[in-house]
């Protein structure tokens, strides 16, 4: 009995000291945002950036013992910035795909909304309904997408038909959208949500059923990290799983979308 003690001992200490080994390696983390995606990643008046994203990592940080530093980059280049070491990380509403990764890696997922269309009051879409691809939905439509996304990839390879015009940022897709040169805009429900009760916003509403198929959409928005660097991984997964479990998570949840649940798990 006293043998199985100290092995156990000496195992809870083998694992702790990995942990706290994989943290002192990881001091400080630049992480990267976009600034973009109201009301998850933004600039303030002062060109700073804020929103749930970048109070999410920094909350995530200190829960991880890590300093962090984040840092704003265009979403064109979020991934190749990545892999060329101009930061470390990616907390930005990305999506895990397969696709991405293919080049990348990342951490469980911290937030998880579907996408919807937007529109002017009164009109009505539906794209997609029990498990299909509605495909004549978007007939004679103009849609607005930011390039690079999972929504335009639902959008480019389901309606072949369909004027899809691609934006830099989702801001661009949406004042296109109020400017009368598109008929509507798809986007993540969280971001939409707090457009369309915004007044730039006015007139405007969710005109489709929210969805998520996995097949574009993935299993959610995950921590972007380098394939080679599963200690940080680690480090994130633990303190996520920390947040969501003393509440931190939840708190910050509300603070942003009271009415909506971003990691339903």
């Amino acid at each position: 009995m006293k043998n199985w003690i100290k092995v156990a001992t000496a195992a809870a200490l083998g694992v702790a000291l990995s942990a706290s080994a994989a943290n002192a390696a990881w001091e400080k983390v630049v992480i990267a945002s976009e600034g973009a995606y109201p009301p998850f990643n933004m600039m303030d008046e002062n060109g700073k950036l804020t929103g749930f994203d970048i109070e999410f990592a920094e909350e995530l940080c200190k829960t991880a013992k890590i300093e962090c530093e984040i840092v704003a980059q265009d979403w064109d280049g979020m991934i190749p910035g990545l892999l060329a070491k101009k930061y470390d990380a990616i907390i930005a509403q990305m999506s895990i795909t397969e696709e991405r990764k293919r080049s990348i890696d990342f951490s469980d997922y911290y937030s998880n909304t579907p996408a919807v269309f937007v529109g002017k009051d009164g009109m009505s879409i539906t794209a997609y309904k029990d498990g299909e691809v509605i495909e004549d939905a978007l007939d004679g439509m103009v849609i607005g997408v930011q390039r690079s996304t999972t929504h335009a990839n639902f959008l480019e390879d389901n309606y072949p038909n369909v004027e899809i015009r691609m934006y830099d940022t989702q801001d661009n897709a949406l004042l296109d959208l109020t400017s009368g040169r598109v008929d509507a805009t798809l986007a993540d429900s969280g971001t939409l949500q707090a457009w369309v009760e915004s007044e730039d916003g006015k007139g405007y509403g969710m005109v489709s059923n929210q969805f998520a198929p996995t097949e574009w959409f993935g299993e959610g928005a995950g921590i972007g990290i380098r394939k080679e660097d599963q200690d940080l991984k680690e480090i994130f997964n633990k303190a996520l799983a920390e947040m969501i479990a003393n509440g931190s998570y939840e708190e910050l949840n509300k603070k942003y979308f009271p009415t909506i649940n971003l990691h339903p798990n």
